[in-house]
């Protein structure tokens, strides 16, 4: 299931020192210094609608805000330098590749000749210009605690946990409609009394009505824009709401559904291999809303007064893959959908998508190692839960361990979600963590970028956060391509900026419990944010022995 951090009441509530090791500097004749956390930081200015929109491209010394250093890299680092392209594969739901912010940055598998219905390459896959679509007309899907549940019991642990699970995310859904069915509520009848459709908190004071559900509306109203933060839209974040929770009793978690069955292959066999279409947005471009907002992160076109700017922009090109339904994604696609990337030249692939349980995980594990072998580094987020994900109960995947603990593979990474406040609240309440599991962290809250149909939107979720990391990725394999996967994923972890020494980790179910701090060593492998500047200063050195 794709990782956008889902939306629900507490989430409208956006949460508002340490020093490091100073990591590797490049030897050049005037050496750089790799940008160390100071001992405090203290914002300089409110953070501006420019700011926000590109926050993550910002620098903790410079800006005042834990972003990826992307702007002080360019101008200082890679002025002048010429990189290669580099070839990314987004995993995902779809990508509108003809949003205006990403022409230029779409790959063209140039062995095939478009429109004729002929699989010029003989790779399986007619017309496969830009990707491969594995989920043909296919959109909502089971989550695979459905699947499994679905199924006859057999006895077996991963049943008895499915159907644990299943339950209790069977009632946290109706409990969530109730919710998102008094929000509505509310907003309608703010909505009748303003006479208008979308309305800010100055436009609250308009509202003077006596009658006792209104003036209840307007506080609540009142109270939610008060924690939301200035990018909230009753509309817009009420009706998505409104979206994931339906959906989830209509389809993720309805047992009658089969989204499976328009695809037309056996989902239970791996040499099934050739299905699907080549309209790489899939049937309704709105809903590769997903995988275009991972795509822009990337690659959206940098300096053009459009959207936000892409971290590797411009010398990428987006391989769409799509593979990730609404609900939860078959092992079979993934491992296919992994392989395809490899075989057209993808050198990074992004997976920001992620479930509790995994059947056929031996094909998704076998084409990781495939990956690794072919010298690709896979980009994957670490999920939403705000679990410790090194407990063998909230395992995310697909992983790179099959035991939680021992790495089968050297070119998967794992990332967590961090926000724009240094501090001890700088990881994002919904992240998962943990020291075994969780490589490092990058941004991941009210991210801006691209979305369907030429327009551009605020999205949370460690599904931010992952392609934050991948486009540092994208500039190292630019920049330095003789570098292999195995040491850019050495040199995301080792030279980025330290946490604090103490932050806060998961997501508190009592809004009225202080939450505690802990030592940020339990946060993740490095209890580091990923730093472009840092990143490729290691790179020049690492790529000199």
């Amino acid at each position: 299931m794709s990782h956008i951090k889902p939306l629900k009441l507490s989430a409208f509530a956006l949460l508002v020192l340490a020093g490091c090791n100073a990591t590797l500097q490049a030897q050049t004749s005037v050496p750089k210094q790799p940008i160390v956390a100071p001992l405090a930081v203290v914002k300089k200015a409110p953070v501006s609608e420019n700011e926000l929109k590109r926050w993550s491209h910002l620098d903790l010394i410079k800006d005042s805000i834990p972003g990826m250093s992307v702007d002080r890299a360019l101008t200082e680092l890679l002025q002048g330098k010429k990189g290669q392209k580099v070839i990314v594969g987004i995993v995902d739901s779809g990508v509108d590749i003809e949003h205006e912010d990403l022409q230029g940055m779409i790959w063209t598998n140039k062995k095939e000749i478009p429109g004729n219905g002929i699989d010029d390459d003989k790779n399986g896959f007619i017309d496969d210009v830009h990707g491969w679509n594995f989920l043909g007309n296919a959109v909502h899907e089971n989550l695979e605690m459905t699947r499994i549940v679905k199924k006859a019991d057999d006895g077996s642990p991963e049943y008895k946990a499915a159907l644990a699970q299943y339950t209790e995310k069977y009632n946290k859904a109706l409990k969530d409609k109730e919710q998102v069915d008094f929000l509505l509520e509310v907003h309608n009848t703010i909505k009748k009394e303003l006479n208008k459709t979308t309305y800010k908190i100055e436009d609250l004071s308009a509202v003077t009505s006596t009658d006792p559900k209104v003036s209840r509306s307007k506080a609540i109203m009142t109270q939610i824009f008060t924690n939301a933060g200035p990018t909230f839209d009753p509309e817009a974040d009420f009706g998505e709401y409104k979206d994931q929770v339906y959906d989830q009793l209509e389809y993720n978690l309805n047992k009658d559904y089969d989204g499976r069955k328009i695809v037309g292959d056996n989902p239970e066999d791996i040499k099934d291999a050739h299905y699907g279409n080549n309209v790489v947005f899939g049937p309704d471009k709105e809903k590769a809303l997903h995988g275009t907002h991972v795509a822009g992160i990337i690659a959206q076109i940098r300096g053009n007064n459009l959207g936000g700017d892409g971290v590797a922009s411009p010398n990428v090109e987006i391989l769409t893959v799509r593979a990730v339904p609404d609900g939860d994604e078959y092992d079979k696609d993934i491992a296919l959908a992994i392989r395809y990337a490899v075989d057209n030249g993808a050198k990074v692939i992004n997976g920001s998508f992620g479930k509790s349980f995994s059947p056929q995980k031996e094909w998704v594990y076998d084409a990781i190692k495939y990956a690794a072998k072919k010298d690709v580094l896979i980009v994957h987020a670490a999920g939403n839960d705000g679990y410790n994900i090194d407990e063998e109960k909230n395992i995310n995947y697909p992983n790179d361990s099959k035991d939680n603990i021992k790495e089968f593979a050297d070119n998967v990474i794992t990332i967590g979600a961090i926000n724009k406040s240094y501090g001890e609240n700088v990881v994002a309440p919904f992240s998962n963590f943990g020291k075994i599991n969780v490589d490092v962290f990058a941004p991941g809250e009210e991210i801006y970028a691209t979305v369907p149909n030429n327009k551009y939107k605020y999205l949370q979720g460690t599904s931010m956060a992952s392609p934050n990391a991948a486009g540092v990725a994208a500039l190292i394999r630019s920049y330095y391509p003789k570098l292999k996967a195995a040491q850019v994923k050495k040199i995301l972890m080792d030279s980025g900026v330290a946490l604090p020494s103490m932050v806060v980790l998961g997501e508190s179910e009592n809004p009225d419990e202080k939450p505690v701090a802990v030592s940020s060593a339990e946060s993740s492998k490095t209890a580091k944010m990923v730093n472009a500047y840092n990143a490729l200063l290691m790179a020049e050195k690492m790529s000199k022995k």
